[in-house]
């Protein structure tokens, strides 16, 4: 593997129902692999943060702390059932404070079967952040996706 490759979309035991691997074995891994970072992105929380940062370093990996976020509307009337997922990676502590805040927004005032937040929310605590695209169930990979179905 490419020494150079750094993971930066990985769900630890922390993503209910959908992280497989733990954390101490995912860095024993990127540790095996020479790799020098690695990511990790639990869906809307940022309960193994501490963890995975304490464990990467001891390891000499750099951490990456970031969440998969649920991105809908605040309003419970807005039930239209479309929330996105959008990766969201601290590159310092001020973008660190900023996903304390989103992930705890999300649980505490947006939460509706999933911790969300909204895309104002986000723009006011962005400051410090890089936003990935995410997976499948990211806005541009369903914008694609529906174009395509429109297309056929």
């Amino acid at each position: 593997m490419n020494k150079n490759f750094v993971h930066l979309h990985l769900h630890t035991e922390y993503s209910l129902l959908d992280g497989v691997g733990r954390i101490e074995e995912y860095l024993e891994r990127a540790k095996s692999l020479n790799m020098k970072a690695m990511a990790i992105t639990d869906h809307g929380n940022m309960y193994g943060a501490i963890e995975f940062y304490k464990c990467a370093m001891k390891k000499g990996i750099k951490p990456i702390i970031g969440i998969e976020a649920y991105v809908s509307e605040f309003e419970m009337e807005k039930k239209d059932g479309r929330n996105f997922h959008l990766i969201l990676l601290a590159k310092n502590l001020t973008g660190y404070k900023n996903l304390l805040k989103i992930s705890s927004i999300g649980f505490l005032k947006g939460f509706y079967y999933r911790p969300r937040v909204d895309k104002e929310f986000l723009k006011k605590h962005s400051e410090g952040i890089i936003a990935l695209s995410a997976c499948m169930q990211g806005e541009v990979s369903r914008a694609i996706l529906e174009n395509e179905k429109e297309e056929v």
